[in-house]
């Protein structure tokens, strides 16, 4: 009678950052590991398991290989999910290890919360949550190589019951990652993704890996055996939502208050200034839209704490009034003047 969890690795990301790559090169190298698949990229499903099903390799095998094409994984987890892993879990062979490729645009906690549902938390773990993101497209300050692709993946899907913004999406996916996969930097020209990479260093929890890679290849050794045992931690993985939830209170002691900007010239200054302030001041919370000098997007600022993320979350749009506004949320007694003068520098 087996004792042991089986481990399961969920790999999430955009449609076309290369999620079928990665497992495709991780099964050509599993060393005989009996693997299960678990493909959820609506909007692409069939086409995913051919590509799997040819990788040649005794892995793929057909009963090993299974497609959820009724929608966002997350959207569906008690009737599409929570039953198959049932069935993959009572084979008289079960599998040494699952995969489960999600679609991209499943909010992973959710999916990571039902490792905890009767039947499945004695018998699997969530090994890691892995989260592969287009290099190219962050670097232009995309989160998708084909934004259009991902809203018309949304359009297409019956069952999806969130209407998360693809920023918001990205977010959650980082959040949630034990491993974020920086794939298709041989698209960056002389040492382009340092710059991306430090970028993503800044956002994801403390002691996730932000891994580059080119054409999804990894080695398999660090892939698979991370042991993090998510659905144990998700305190730790919080949700865009969630996060937004910490400063929706009424009580008296706190107080927020807008300090409007103009078109900022250094991105970094600002940036400088935003972490010292907190520092200086013990802002629980500031978030923000920041016009960049030259930049045809706009630059969202959010911070939790000391811990500060910025990135580009869309072009301005035509005939929108580009300006910078941060939201300072804090303890009521905080000197917002001085608060607002060391933003303005």
């Amino acid at each position: 009678m087996r004792t042991e969890k089986i481990p399961a690795t969920v790999i999430t990301g955009f449609l076309g950052a290369g999620k079928t790559t990665l497992i495709r090169n991780m099964l050509e190298n599993a060393g005989g590991r009996r693997i299960a698949l678990i493909i959820n990229e609506f909007g692409d499903v069939g086409v995913d398991g051919e590509i799997l099903r040819g990788c040649g390799v005794e892995t793929c095998r057909e009963e090993d290989i299974i497609e959820l094409a009724n929608g966002c994984i997350c959207c569906t987890v008690a009737d599409d999910f929570v039953p198959t892993m049932r069935k993959l879990l009572d084979r008289k062979d079960p599998p040494q290890h699952i995969v489960i490729e999600t679609s991209g645009l499943a909010l992973p906690q959710p999916l990571v919360r039902a490792f905890n549902w009767p039947g499945i938390k004695s018998r699997v773990t969530v090994d890691g949550v892995i989260t592969v993101v287009d290099a190219r497209a962050l670097a232009e300050g995309r989160f998708a190589d084909n934004e259009e692709a991902v809203q018309a993946q949304r359009e297409a899907d019956p069952n999806l019951d969130h209407e998360n913004p693809i920023g918001e999406l990205f977010e959650d996916q980082i959040n949630c990652a034990d491993m974020v996969i920086l794939n298709k930097t041989d698209l960056l020209g002389g040492g382009g993704h340092d710059a991306v990479a430090a970028g993503l260093k800044q956002k994801v929890r403390a002691g996730t890996r932000v891994v580059p890679t080119r054409h999804g290849q990894i080695d398999v050794a660090a892939l698979l055996g991370v042991g993090a045992s998510a659905e144990d931690d998700l305190h730790n993985r919080l949700s865009h939502h969630e996060m937004e939830g910490e400063e929706q209170h009424d009580h008296d002691d706190f107080v927020t208050f807008i300090v409007p900007l103009g078109e900022v010239a250094d991105r970094a200054a600002l940036l400088s200034r935003i972490e010292a302030t907190i520092a200086t001041h013990d802002i629980l919370r500031l978030k923000g839209f920041v016009n960049v000098k030259g930049s045809p997007a706009r630059l969202l600022v959010q911070a939790v704490g000391p811990r500060l993320d910025s990135y580009f979350d869309r072009p301005w749009k035509a005939g929108e009034t580009r300006g910078t506004q941060l939201v300072v949320i804090g303890e009521k007694h905080m000197d917002r003047g001085a608060i607002a003068a060391m933003l303005r520098g």
